[in-house]
């Protein structure tokens, strides 16, 4: 049965978050590396900043030179709940248990990782394959552990394989984890992220929303002017209907990631675009 679409932004009866949270679909999150510079002039006042918009789940950005548990204390000030932690290549290759219980101390029903290491230029068949066989073994791993594993393309794994790409390779060999896609580099790529959604409805819990200025080029190794990130519905990637398929598929967090140097003024309007639809 289908999740029926809930929209939370603001839970103010909170004070902490000692389990894990049951959950919701369509929840609206935060990708942090979206204030990475802000971050570096007043970490506790950007956090409190994501409370005042009406954001509650975040996307790690790392501790910010604090403890974990220093941390920990500051998103409970703040009412933040992490939805997932990353995890690098080379730890869920070899050492997945500490990343799991990284994502059980901070309360995060997700791991992600967002690179898979190779040659500028040169990800091939190779690459995909290993990748695929550490991140089930990974994944095996941490859906034994109560969590989900998902790897997040960047856009170097749509070069042509077979009849299709190196990712509808990854995606149709990927028995124990899923996927976190970030439509932006999907689009990027050359690939139609809403038509990868509509055939894979199932293999995408989490999808990174951003949106692209129009008349910007391609590329296909995972780089990319970062001020091509413009406010959702502003741009050439089909952001209404991705967000309506996501209601459909029952995707369970909406993640907004901002990576241009007018994030902090583009966020509210990016909440609101997506609200908007949300609550039809």
């Amino acid at each position: 049965m289908m999740k029926k679409p809930i929209l939370v932004l603001c839970l103010w009866f909170f004070s902490s978050i000692p389990f894990m949270l049951p959950v919701q679909a369509q929840e609206i999150g935060l990708q942090l590396y979206s204030l990475r510079e802000q971050m570096k002039m007043d970490v506790e006042r950007y956090h409190e900043i994501i409370n005042q918009w009406g954001i509650r789940y975040i996307e790690g950005g790392g501790t910010y030179e604090m403890s974990e548990r220093k941390y920990k204390a500051l998103l409970d000030k703040y009412n933040l709940q992490l939805v997932s932690v990353g995890g690098t290549f080379e730890e869920m290759r070899d050492n997945p248990q500490a990343v799991i219980d990284r994502a059980k101390f901070f309360g995060a029903n997700y791991i992600v990782t967002f690179w898979i290491p190779h040659t500028s230029g040169n990800f091939g068949e190779a690459d995909a394959k290993e990748a695929v066989s550490v991140f089930n073994r990974a994944g095996k791993l941490v859906k034994d552990a109560g969590l989900t594993f998902c790897y997040h393309p960047h856009g170097y794994e749509f070069k042509d394989y077979g009849e299709g790409t190196l990712f509808d390779y990854m995606i149709e060999n990927a028995e124990d984890f899923d996927f976190e896609m970030d439509v932006f580099w999907v689009k990027m790529a050359g690939a139609d992220p809403l038509a990868i959604l509509e055939a894979h409805p199932e293999k995408f819990p989490l999808l990174h929303l951003k949106d692209r200025k129009k008349g910007t080029s391609g590329t296909s190794d995972g780089t990319g002017d970062v001020e091509s990130n413009v406010v959702l519905g502003n741009g050439d990637i089909d952001v209404e209907g991705i967000i309506r398929q996501a209601k459909k598929a029952g995707t369970d967090f909406l993640i907004i990631e901002d990576e241009s140097s007018r994030s902090v003024a583009q966020i509210p309007q990016s909440i609101y675009f997506i609200r908007s639809f949300l609550e039809q």
